[in-house]
């Protein structure tokens, strides 16, 4: 059974796959990066409500399971994330090694996909 959570006027329950990757494929997600880019996310998706229920960071990308409240579209909440944790890695981690394009470390596109619950 589906644990539904509330706002005031309805129940709740959609959560959403996203794969993020870096631009080019660089393997650019590892050591001290890694550890502080989890604690970046969940903050990150803390200012939209948001909660990551799991999430697995490679070498070479993210996997995150991601519950949205219906209010926030899933773009929003996802191209937010991506912005934000992109300026966090280039201000960490930019003055001490070459790689990063300006701020842009993510790929235009994102993966995202349902993962089944639904709105009452």
């Amino acid at each position: 059974m589906t644990n539904y959570e509330k706002l005031q006027h309805r129940e709740w329950g959609c959560k959403y796959y996203v794969v993020l990757i870096p631009k080019y494929r660089r393997k650019v997600l590892y050591g001290t990066i890694r550890r502080y880019l989890g604690e970046v996310f969940h903050r990150l998706t803390r200012h939209k409500e948001s909660v990551i229920e799991e999430g697995h960071l490679t070498s070479d990308h993210v996997h995150m399971l991601i519950s949205i409240p219906p209010k926030y579209a899933v773009g929003q909440v996802v191209g937010y994330t991506e912005r934000k944790s992109a300026i966090h890695v280039a201000r960490y981690s930019g003055e001490r090694r070459r790689g990063f394009v300006g701020y842009h470390l993510w790929v235009r596109g994102t993966s995202c996909r349902r993962w089944g619950g639904t709105s009452r």
